[in-house]
């Protein structure tokens, strides 16, 4: 229940009060300021409310943007304002100064057209933003949203709102502004209209993300067929799959319904429909005598690198100050030429491009081809952007805050031995290069020894002293300029090793069992970005105790090999066993905090790679 409240008498001819019960309000008119305060008083707490200027004139749309989208406390439109509960005590202090004793009048008298210009919806905006209270403000566009002050000027924005087409508007604001060229070209042209389709129906992003999901899932099933029919089945599949992906952020954004629950399956459901899809390829290949588990692990790897990349480096410089670079300033250039944005765009192989790549590729050729592309597409696009990345982390001048020091600590995933390791090296600042230095030696020292002596007691020692290094690298705050590659760096060192082991282990099926490994690890790890991007922090300590941290399951894998490797497929079984506790651990705690009250209420507009 949402309720709003006209806080003078109503304009005649006005569609103001037919247009607010039409976006679920119900309307309550007050007489003035006063009456507004004595009807805000009778709202129940757990209400959102809405206090609108009589004489604002606008489009549906302009006040659907400012008074119904639940990712802000506040927000506000020129003669409209709206508050959810936890707001409303600090609208409720802010009326009670502007209408008490002394107070300038504010708000429409019952003098209609000819009432004071001022509006007492922008005074208490207003009156929010200096209290610290962060009052969202909606960009219109072309869209009219306004407060007019006489008959003239109602007669000229009545005939502006005439002049613009609000559902041509809310229909292309429903496309993200900045997406890859195949969506923009291919996809969103018409999902749009998919997107509007589902809205009038009552359907939910929720459902039409699930959708997606069932539907990649079919199409890794055809793919596990290893017939050609159930290839070409599989990469169309993927392509709808694709076009109901888009068709949730755009039916979430035309209909302005954002949610924490859909925050996280949005989040997290591309990277199991994509991962999903690559056993799929990997079971079809087998069936035809292809063993492609080691391609598709190295796939799953080099991606979620790639992405731990793209967030330690957004997560260390987003809020940080005197935020300067040539490079970027040179990227600020480019983007003037539109062909060189599009082009950067697609030499990255971000998810549309990368998609289509694997549906067409997946009905035509054969999975062990359609795996090679990617990793070799994907690496291209991972060593562009790395590199331009760290040239601008070397160039700019700019100081990290201590919540993006925090941020990549989180990232880190440190578990108990580096973490004790950190606390017996503790230095109270970071000194140039030290903290990437010393990840990397460490994640050499592991990676080197599980490729070259496969499962040993070399190997477990070699992970011990990874723990030591990591714990070294993380012993000071982690605000350096190339920082940010730490996470990423022990990303790599504990999927690789996974990878390495189980490709050497004599061992049947040591590889698929390594692959449910790292989609398990690396589902919590892509939990904890989005926790850090919604503001709440990463998971619980005690969770990445239970999970180890990056170097104790690296520890503990290296442990297994040395011990199981060459016992027919004991260790099969125990990395089946390790996926299986790490998935239900950190999968549970991740559904009880996305369905909890302390979620962020936010709407995740997904990522271009």
């Amino acid at each position: 229940m949402s309720t709003a409240i006209l806080t003078g008498p109503p304009v005649p001819g006005s569609s103001l009060d037919a247009d607010l019960r039409s976006l679920g309000f119900t309307v309550e008119t007050a007489s003035g300021p006063h009456e507004t305060g004595a009807l805000l008083a009778r709202v129940p707490a757990g209400q959102r409310v809405a206090l609108v200027d009589p004489r604002f004139v606008g489009h549906l749309h302009a006040l659907r943007l400012a008074l119904t989208d639940p990712r802000f406390p506040a927000a506000a439109a020129p003669g409209a304002l709206t508050a959810q509960p936890e707001a409303r005590q600090a609208l409720a202090r802010a009326l009670d100064r502007e209408t008490g004793p002394g107070a300038a009048p504010a708000g429409p008298a019952a003098g209609g057209d000819q009432a004071l210009a001022v509006s007492l919806p922008d005074t208490l905006a207003d009156a929010l933003d200096a209290d610290g209270v962060a009052v969202h403000r909606p960009a219109f566009g072309t869209l009219v949203a306004t407060v007019p002050d006489g008959p003239e000027a109602r007669h000229e924005a009545r005939a502006a709102v005439e002049a613009v087409d609000d559902e041509a508007v809310r229909l292309k604001s429903a496309v993200k502004a900045h997406d890859g060229f195949f969506t923009t070209f291919f996809i969103s042209p018409y999902s749009r209209y998919i997107a509007r389709w589902c809205a009038r129906r009552g359907l939910t992003p929720n459902q039409v993300t699930t959708a997606s999901l069932l539907t990649a899932l079919l199409a890794a099933g055809c793919a596990a067929t290893g017939d050609r029919a159930g290839y070409v089945a599989a990469g169309v599949l993927l392509l709808v799959s694709f076009v109901l992906d888009c068709t949730d952020g755009q039916l979430a954004r035309y209909s302005l319904q954002y949610s924490t629950m859909g925050a996280w399956l949005d989040a997290t459901f591309d990277r199991a429909k994509e991962y999903a899809f690559y056993a799929g390829l990997a079971l079809g290949a087998a069936r035809n005598g292809d063993d492609v588990w080691a391609l598709a692990l190295g796939a799953m790897v080099l991606m979620t690198c790639r992405h731990v990349v793209d967030f330690s480096f957004n997560e260390a410089n987003h809020d940080a100050t005197a935020n300067t670079s040539p490079t970027a300033a040179l990227s600020t250039r480019l983007d003037s030429a539109g062909w060189t944005v599009w082009a950067r765009r697609m030499i990255i192989l971000p998810i549309g491009e990368r998609w289509a790549m694997i549906a067409v590729l997946t009905a035509v050729t054969s999975p062990r081809i359609v795996f090679w592309a990617l990793i070799i597409g994907c690496a291209f696009g991972a060593c562009y952007t790395t590199a331009g990345r760290v040239l601008r982390s070397v160039t700019r001048k700019a100081t990290r805050t201590d919540r993006a020091a925090q941020a990549l600590a989180d990232l880190a995933d440190s578990g108990p031995l580096a973490s004790g390791v950190a606390r017996m090296f503790r230095r109270g600042r970071a000194r140039g290069l030290v903290a990437p230095l010393f990840a990397l030696l460490g994640a050499a020292c592991v990676l080197v020894c599980a490729a070259v002596t496969g499962p040993g007691w070399a190997t477990v020692g070699a992970a011990v002293a990874y723990a030591f290094w990591a714990g070294q690298a993380v012993a000071a705050p982690l605000k350096g300029a190339l920082d940010w590659l730490v996470p990423p760096v022990f990303r790599a060192a504990e999927y690789g090793t996974v990878l390495g082991l189980a490709a050497q282990a004599d061992a049947a099926q040591a590889l698929p069992a390594a692959f449910g490994l790292v989609a398990a690890v690396a589902y919590h790890h892509y939990d904890t970005v989005y926790r850090i991007r919604g503001g709440t922090g990463a998971p619980p300590a005690w969770l990445v105790r239970t999970v180890g941290g990056h170097e104790g399951r690296t520890l503990v894998v290296a442990a297994l090999a040395a011990l199981l490797a060459d016992r027919g497929d004991d260790f099969t079984r125990a990395l089946t066993a390790l996926a299986v506790a790490v998935g239900l651990v950190v999968l549970a705690e991740s559904i009880r905090f996305w369905v909890s009250s302390g979620a962020p209420a936010v709407h995740d507009e997904g990522e271009t790679a």
